[in-house]
């Protein structure tokens, strides 16, 4: 049975920040409540349930297909607050993905040696090579959210405190535009997603992480430290999107109060934008057209 569940392309493009534009998180909702299309029902959370799973399948020819032509590569960047739901949707989205042709990376405090260089510089050698998908848990992005809302931080990058000013955010945004143009021009399509969570859904996850011991492990101390910044981030991260979502590397703001929608729909724009790429299968050489059927022979025999 395939799902009734489709994300249209209206759907897609009120999550998608236009170039240019800005971006407002009181303007887009973390659930699915003001999408007529998408009301929260227990038959849509099966629809996109089963949409996810058809996803999945078609991710995996997709990642193939991708592999095969080895002409393009996909990062797929994703941010968002605490427990917003990045490894879960890691998880789920690419379950059903060739781990061969898929690396995840996830970025926490850097080193002394990573400190030593420009910001962007630790990123590099993470970056997918042609016919691969690359993910990033966390990216380059913390050094305009995270970082900026603890501008302590600067001086550990030995960034004087005469510029430590507004230019040198600015700068980073305009650093971070010319690096993933410079990535689309060479062959990686960049996938940008905001897991858009509410305070008190954040809330409701972070207890449910002290209260099973299952999902302990998942808290620790900062994940309350950093809570008491969410105005911060929620002013760093508008400024961010507003100054990145570009034509070729957009911001799509995934509604992330309901798990089960937020995979679904991330899911639909990674294998849209793989397809996208009308991608083929590579002919055989002419050698082995030539010889097609006297290999088989071959084969056969013995």
């Amino acid at each position: 049975m395939k799902s009734s569940f489709k994300l249209d392309h209206d759907t897609i493009r009120r999550i998608q920040i236009k170039p240019g534009s800005q971006f407002h998180f009181k303007k887009m909702d973390t659930s699915w409540v003001r999408y007529d299309e998408l009301r929260e029902t227990l038959e849509e959370k099966k629809e996109a349930k089963l949409l996810l799973r058809e996803n999945t399948l078609k991710l995996s020819q997709s990642q193939e297909l991708l592999y095969a032509t080895g002409t393009r590569a996909v990062l797929i960047v994703l941010q968002g607050m605490d427990a917003a739901g990045k490894d879960g949707t890691i998880k789920h989205v690419m379950s059903g993905s060739n781990p061969q042709g898929c690396h995840v990376q996830s970025f926490k405090e850097p080193s002394q040696e990573e400190l030593r260089h420009n910001f962007l510089w630790r990123f590099g050698p993470y970056l997918p090579p042609k016919g691969h998908i690359g993910i990033f848990n966390r990216s380059y992005y913390e050094e305009v959210l995270a970082v900026k809302v603890h501008p302590e931080w600067l001086d550990r990058q030995r960034i004087g405190k005469e510029k430590q000013t507004e230019k040198l955010w600015t700068g980073r945004y305009e650093d971070i535009n010319a690096y993933e143009h410079h990535l689309t021009r060479n062959g990686i399509v960049v996938l940008k997603f905001f897991l858009h969570i509410s305070k008190t859904e954040q809330k409701r996850r972070l207890l449910e992480r002290l209260q099973d011991q299952s999902k302990l492990w998942k808290f620790s101390p900062s994940d309350l430290s950093e809570r008491a910044y969410w105005d911060e981030y929620t002013s760093a991260y508008e400024e961010a999107i507003s100054a990145t979502s570009s034509k070729w590397a957009p911001w799509y703001i995934i509604p992330a109060d309901h798990k089960w929608a937020a995979r679904a729909l991330i899911a639909d724009v990674i294998v849209s934008s793989i397809m996208d790429l009308k991608l083929r299968n590579p002919e055989p050489t002419p050698e082995v057209r030539r010889h097609l059927n006297e290999f088989k022979r071959k084969l056969e025999k013995q």
